[in-house]
């Protein structure tokens, strides 16, 4: 069946206005995704109707409640085909998550070790590793690019026994680029390496499967694919979780407490200190149920098909500069550009006035726009109920934009 977005704008209300007289093109959802009735409406059924804590009361609500907190697990599970629920960590986000990863390799580094990045991570998957290394002595090693790609011949060179971690995103929050994730894992794990994998931005667009990938650790987060914020995922094999150490205490995650030390419970509860966000989980567990019946394999090829509509017609705009892979099938559902002689922002302000809503900035990525030479760019990120016509209206609204600055076509 043909991928239809029209079928699905009805689902996002919020897309259903104007913005400075304008129909509302929304193209931020690298940012964050608008969010499907469905998805609402399962967290205003929870709080209206079994609203209590999670693993404590005996009681029917709390039965209830815990019920579809662990079946949103389940759902999260299956989505990234994780061998049990016992590798499905619920985080506030992906940042979380990586910190989580971050602070426990910082058991096992030792001064000459290193950890491999590449240049295009978003700052979640950066800091936490210069953290890292500041607190045992290791090295942080970059990967940088070819042609807007990640340089594999650079990475081979890079990658020794040395490596301890290899912490990479598997799309690029700026460039769209998708690296080779399961072709890294295996020079990774024949280095003595953990794969340590930045989902945000693929896990919305793409069918991720962790056992085929054979990635380590894994995060991802519900407000990037159509669910609420505040709540994520942190994907971990079952052994490597055994072996952390739970980065918050109290609460839920306890298992017998006296006066002088305490025990903790199993997988995944250990890692879940305090009330966890059950809404969040349970609004998420509805995101990847949408997602699902729509199917990820069309979701992926409609923006495909964005794409390749797209970045001809803003590569053809005289003094447009786009930033990554130069063609669409090495590229998500993202273009980050700018227009000669105008700042992002100027140019992100002037489009918001078209109604045509994009990013612009560092992305979170400052070290990414460092080796590209530039201090910023404008971002539009594509996602399922986008459609030809929005494109089409970003694409106008770019030539009035230069036209308005610069006074010609």
């Amino acid at each position: 069946m043909t991928f239809n977005p029209e079928n699905y704008r009805c689902d996002f209300p919020i897309l259903d206005q104007l913005v400075n007289d304008e129909p509302l093109v929304y193209l931020d959802n690298g940012a964050t995704t608008q969010k499907s009735l469905a998805v609402l409406e399962a967290i205003q059924d929870y709080y209206h109707k079994d609203n209590a804590n999670v693993h404590r009361g005996v009681h029917t609500l709390a039965e209830r409640a815990t019920k579809r907190y662990e079946e949103a697990r389940e759902k999260a599970r299956a989505f990234i085909n994780a061998n049990s629920t016992k590798e499905i960590l619920f985080t506030r986000g992906t940042t979380t998550g990586l910190n989580w990863v971050a602070q426990h390799a910082r058991t096992f580094l030792k001064p000459g070790d290193e950890i491999l990045i590449s240049i295009m991570e978003h700052h979640a998957n950066l800091i936490p590793w210069q953290e890292a290394c500041r607190a045992t002595g290791a090295t942080l090693t970059y990967v940088y690019l070819k042609d807007g790609q990640l340089d594999m011949y650079d990475l081979a060179a890079k990658m020794s026994e040395k490596t301890k971690v290899v912490a990479l995103a598997h799309v690029s929050n700026v460039l769209g680029t998708i690296n080779p994730i399961k072709e890294i894992t295996a020079m990774a794990h024949q280095a003595g390496a953990l794969m340590v994998l930045d989902a945000a931005q693929s896990v919305p667009h793409m069918a991720v499967d962790v056992q085929d990938l054979d990635v380590d650790f894994m995060a991802f987060s519900g407000h990037k694919m159509y669910g609420p914020t505040g709540i994520g995922v942190l994907f971990g094999k079952q052994h490597l979780l055994e072996e952390m150490v739970p980065v918050e205490f109290g609460g839920e995650m306890i298992d017998f407490v006296s006066e002088q030390e305490a025990t903790w419970k199993e997988l995944p509860w250990k890692f879940e200190a305090g009330t966890p966000n059950m809404a969040g989980a349970i609004g998420l567990g509805a995101a990847i149920d949408y997602l699902t019946a729509i199917g990820l394999e069309q979701v992926t090829a409609h923006e495909q098909e964005l794409m390749a509509y797209t970045l001809p017609k803003l590569s053809a705009i005289d003094g447009v500069t786009i930033y990554g892979p130069a063609t669409a099938k090495d590229r998500a559902g993202v273009i980050a550009f700018n227009i000669d002689g105008l700042h992002p922002h100027d140019v992100a302000t002037a489009l918001d006035y078209e109604g045509v809503a994009v990013r612009a900035g560092h992305h979170c990525a400052q070290p990414l726009l460092q080796y590209l030479g530039v201090p910023s760019t404008v971002r539009a990120s594509f996602g399922l109920y986008n459609t030809k016509a929005d494109c089409d209206q970003l694409i106008d609204a770019v030539l009035k934009t230069k036209e308005y600055f610069h006074g010609t076509l």
